[in-house]
């Protein structure tokens, strides 16, 4: 293998808690909840899929089923999908829906996984080329630049900058095509096995991590480096 793509939720980063980030937020606005409201809606809000980078929704209304399929293809899609989900939970301002995705974008709002840095690093000394694949609506360059980890990435291909999403092959062709790789030395690692097992069509290795909370998960990134030896 000649060059690593990493998914970026679930496997280099994973998002704050749904509990985190509403107290964020209604922190920022000055707002406050009763204790127990506020755990109930940070309970709902997670239900209802409203966090990006957390559950999945435990059901999808209808009227957003369209929006929510596509949402990766361009940064409008992804927020009208993700405030609408958002907004089948009452919160105190309307206001909120808009803000909690604002949140959601922020480098502060992350954390990389506590091996994401000695992989990459151990990468970039072997002169194994990384990109990163993700389907996603919004520039997450700024959250790699933020914890330190952007200097190891050569290249981002984004869903929403090229308009097709995972498991589309063309993503990973785009991919490797930046990196100067043939998909045949390329390694996929990711969280989702439909998603980022598309690489597979293209001919890449595929490699799977759970997409689990940081504190459960401090070495699954480890494997890597002994599958591109």
């Amino acid at each position: 293998m000649t060059a690593v793509l990493f998914d970026f939720s679930g496997t280099l980063f994973r998002i704050e808690s749904a509990d985190a980030w509403l107290r964020a937020v209604l922190a920022d606005r000055g707002l406050t909840l009763p204790e127990p409201e506020l755990t109930r809606t940070a309970r709902a809000l997670e239900a209802a899929g409203a966090l990006p980078g957390g559950a999945h929704p435990l059901r999808v209304p209808e009227e957003l089923a369209a929006v929510v399929e596509v949402r990766d293809e361009s940064s409008e899609l992804h927020r009208a999908a993700y405030t609408g989900l958002s907004r089948q939970v009452p919160l105190p301002d309307p206001g909120l829906h808009d803000a909690l995705y604002d949140r959601h974008m922020r480098p502060c709002a992350w954390t990389p996984y506590p091996d994401a840095v000695e992989v990459l690093g151990a990468l970039r000394e072997r002169g194994i080329a990384v990109g990163v694949v993700s389907n996603i609506g919004w520039d997450l360059r700024p959250v790699f630049r933020e914890h330190g980890l952007d200097r190891y990435v050569d290249a981002y291909v984004l869903s929403y900058e090229h308009g097709v999403r995972k498991p589309d092959p063309r993503l990973f062709a785009v991919a490797c095509e930046a990196l100067g790789v043939e998909p045949a030395r390329a390694l996929m690692v990711g969280d989702d096995r439909r998603a980022d097992g598309g690489a597979a069509a293209l001919g890449c290795g595929v490699h799977f991590v759970d997409h689990l909370p940081v504190a459960e998960r401090p070495d699954a990134l480890r494997a890597v480096l002994d599958l591109v030896r």
